[in-house]
C-alpha cells in the first residue's frame, strides 16, 4: 500500500500554517507549481499574488467556514491568512 504524497500529511505541512518544502516538492510531483508566501513582497509579482491569495482566501473564510472554525487560531486557514499577513 502506498502512502499519501507529503503535502497531505502533517511531514510536509509547517505548523504555523501552508506547506513547508518538503510538502512542496511532494506536491510538485504531482503536477502542482507551488510557491512559498510572499508575507512581505519585494517584487510587484509577489505583490500581486499576495493581493489575489488575499482576496480570495478571506472570501473563503467568510462562506466556506464554520463560525467555530473561522474562530479558531489554529484552524488552517486562520494560520495561512496570518502566514502571509493578510
Amino acid at each position: 500500500m502506498a502512502k499519501s504524497p507529503a503535502w497531505q500529511r502533517s511531514e510536509g505541512k509547517n505548523p504555523k500554517g501552508g506547506l513547508n518544502e518538503k510538502g512542496r516538492a511532494s506536491a510538485k510531483k504531482q503536477g502542482m507549481d507551488l510557491k512559498p508566501p510572499a508575507p512581505h513582497p519585494k517584487t510587484d509579482k509577489d505583490a500581486a499574488r499576495r493581493k489575489s491569495f488575499c482576496a480570495r482566501m478571506s472570501g473563503m473564510k467568510k462562506r466556506l467556514t464554520s463560525a467555530k472554525t473561522a474562530r479558531d487560531p489554529d484552524s488552517r486557514i486562520n494560520k495561512s491568512l496570518r502566514k502571509w499577513n493578510c
